[in-house]
């Protein structure tokens, strides 16, 4: 009888999940032929096949050779070492459908096949056109496209990780790219944080770029990031303004917001809200240097008894000049504080000057926020253009437009660019973001515009940076939050780091779908290993070897765990993070472009340059701003461009 040659061992221990394989004699060179192709035996991560009737379980090889056979078994057989360890992973029924789990196991000597291509097919098949999308091709059979369920992916959370140089950024382009595909997904709706402005770029032909520092890409149709500051809560408005206030301060802050919000509503009335409802947290447009202003008189102003007035009666004691004129009234838009006269007790009564009414000892938190509201870094958030309120509170535009800019834009990507934010303000800053995206989203779920309808996939670049598993932080919170209960109402987030280790656990195992690419720290396998839903600690010890661009994809998302070479862009589209060339292979006489590094040739340097970006704060050059100042400053830039 001819021996079936998909055949390769028999099941002879069973533990849970864990299944010990003893493979056959005749697998001993590891290589079968099936159909004209060769199959590789024994592969960690290759999957095998255990038909049990009109069922077939699948499961995943963890581990090979004398570790993974029974206890003394190596000892009593000829082929000691010929022995496999198998995860359970899923089955086929009379259907023909492939499910995850298994409804029963396998017993003593069930033959134990090889899984080909045909059955690979079946298991990863095309599946709905719809609610599947191709990410890449599998590592071991590039004909067999890499598809995962586009609804787990983006509403159950997911997961890249990989240390530097693994080709993450590029693998995040890749998957955005495909998610935002027009012809397939004309909604989609993705929102970037990109801390260090990778990603414009990449995917300059489907995103929205916000950037706070706009003016050397205005003419790339770059808008300005702008974020009102009385869109934030209170607890968000006072840590990015004031600092620490102790409880007395925090409710005299709040009493004063309050009263301007509730003039904002009497000058421009706001649909949804009016004065008896209103609260610190609601978002009311109010002025900022107004309460900057009235607080700074409430804490430094002096008073003087009026002369011949009654005991109770007082007046601001300003400083005069030799005419009796007031030197300075001080000015609120402009952040210029009044000036008083100096404490004085003694001497005649008409004369006493004392410290104002009910201050509540905040001086340098007020001093503070007005160097803030004066230093052009914190102008995206204190001025923010059409969205800053006058001294009355009135603003050109409402938070209706801002979100229209971000997630209504034409664009299915909207990136925001977080590098030109002063990183003590960042953690803060990210957590008010994220925690008005979803807010909005939130109360509007029932709404065309709501993410049950048109759900947000929210993409958190260098994750580890704000996301650490110490749980401080208003981005952790925001995070934990969408991840527990962002499902039910649209809003998903994909996490992106190179150290898994140092981020929240409890944010890490929410991601239902985790691509892992090559990760050489054991604290940071271990760390996806344990957020993994599958018992595959012998796939994720491959995780070292794994080639650049190449990922371990495990979760909801996906049939079965897959090895896979993600689909990247074209070269002239990759990220804005690749290492510099330190020494190029070459250049354009023997091939190969010549792009600098210590193997070009030495030019003439103009250090002009970079002295004009580092005081920008920019590293967006302007060619025609460098053509112009050419003239003036007699720079070498016109051979630089």
């Amino acid at each position: 009888m001819r021996r079936d040659p998909t055949l390769i061992g028999t099941v002879q221990d069973v533990a849970g999940t864990s299944v010990s394989v003893s493979l056959e004699s005749e697998t001993a060179t590891g290589l079968s032929f099936y159909k004209g192709e060769s199959y590789r035996i024994g592969q960690v991560g290759s999957f095998v096949r255990i038909p049990l009737g009109y069922t077939s379980l699948f499961g995943i090889v963890s581990q090979v050779g004398a570790g993974a056979a029974p206890k003394k078994e190596s000892d009593l057989q000829p082929w000691g070492n010929q022995w496999l360890k198998v995860q359970l992973v899923g089955e086929r029924g009379r259907a023909g459908k492939f499910e995850r789990g298994v409804s029963q196991h396998p017993t003593i000597n069930d033959a134990v096949h090889i899984v080909t291509e045909e059955d690979l097919r079946e298991i990863y098949g095309p599946g709905d056109p719809v609610d599947f999308v191709t990410v890449g091709h599998l590592a071991s059979a590039e004909s067999i496209p890499a598809l995962v369920n586009i609804n787990k992916l983006v509403t159950r959370h997911s997961a890249v990780v990989g240390t530097t140089g693994a080709g993450k950024s590029t693998t995040v382009a890749g998957l955005l790219t495909a998610l935002s595909e027009p012809n397939r997904y004309p909604s989609a709706r993705i929102v970037v944080l990109d801390i260090h402005g990778e990603y414009a770029k990449a995917l300059a032909d489907r995103s929205s770029v916000f950037r706070v520092s706009t003016d050397a890409n205005v003419e790339k149709g770059e808008k300005p990031l702008e974020i009102p500051f009385w869109a934030l809560s209170f607890d968000e408005f006072v840590k990015l303004s004031f600092g620490d206030l102790n409880d007395e301060a925090r409710a005299a802050v709040a009493d004063a917001i309050v009263a301007l919000k509730r003039e904002s509503l009497g000058n421009q009335a706001r649909e949804g809200v009016n004065a008896a409802r209103l609260t610190v947290d609601t978002p009311v447009p109010f002025c900022i240097h107004k309460l900057w202003f009235d607080l700074h008189q409430r804490e430094h102003r002096t008073i003087i008894p009026k002369p011949g007035g009654a005991p109770d009666e007082v007046e601001s004691a300003y400083v005069l000049d030799g005419n009796g004129n007031k030197v300075q009234l001080g000015d609120a838009m402009s952040v210029t504080p009044p000036l008083y006269r100096t404490v004085k007790t003694t001497g005649p009564a008409n004369e006493r000057v004392n410290w104002g009414r009910d201050p509540i000892n905040i001086r340098q938190q007020l001093a503070i926020l007005g160097s803030k509201l004066r230093d052009p870094q914190f102008s995206f958030l204190f001025n923010p253009g059409e969205w800053c309120p006058d001294i009355t509170g009135a603003v050109t535009k409402d938070l209706d437009a801002l979100l229209k800019e971000w997630l209504g834009s034409p664009a299915p990507i909207s990136i925001l660019d977080l590098s030109g934010i002063p990183p003590a303000v960042l953690n803060d800053l990210i957590g008010a973001l994220l925690r008005i995206l979803y807010d909005a989203l939130f109360w509007a779920r029932n709404l065309p515009e709501g993410g049950r309808l048109r759900p947000l996939l929210l993409v958190l670049e260098e994750a580890h940076a704000y996301l650490g598993k110490e749980h401080v932080g208003a981005a952790s919170s925001a995070v934990r939050r969408i991840a527990k209960e962002g499902r039910k109402y649209g809003v998903g987030v994909m996490v992106v780091s190179q150290r898994p280790s140092e981020i929240d656990p409890t944010i890490l195992s929410q991601c239902g779908t985790i691509f892992a690419m090559r990760l050489a720290n054991d604290t940071d396998r271990g760390q996806v290993t344990g957020a993994a839903s599958d018992n595959l600690k012998g796939l994720f010890d491959m995780l070292p070897i794994l080639r650049t661009g190449e990922a371990i994809i495990v979760g909801e998302a996906v049939s079965l765990p897959m090895r896979t070479l993600i689909n990247t862009p074209d070269k002239n589209r990759w990220p804005d993070s690749r290492d510099p060339n330190v020494a190029v292979r070459g250049d354009a006489t023997n091939g190969y472009e010549d792009e600098g590094g210590w193997a070009a040739s030495r030019q003439l340097e103009d250090y002009t340059i970079v002295m004009r970006q580092w005081r920008k704060q920019s590293p967006y050059y302007e060619h025609k701003m460098a053509e112009t100042n050419d003239t003036e400053d007699n720079t070498t830039q016109g051979d630089k461009s």
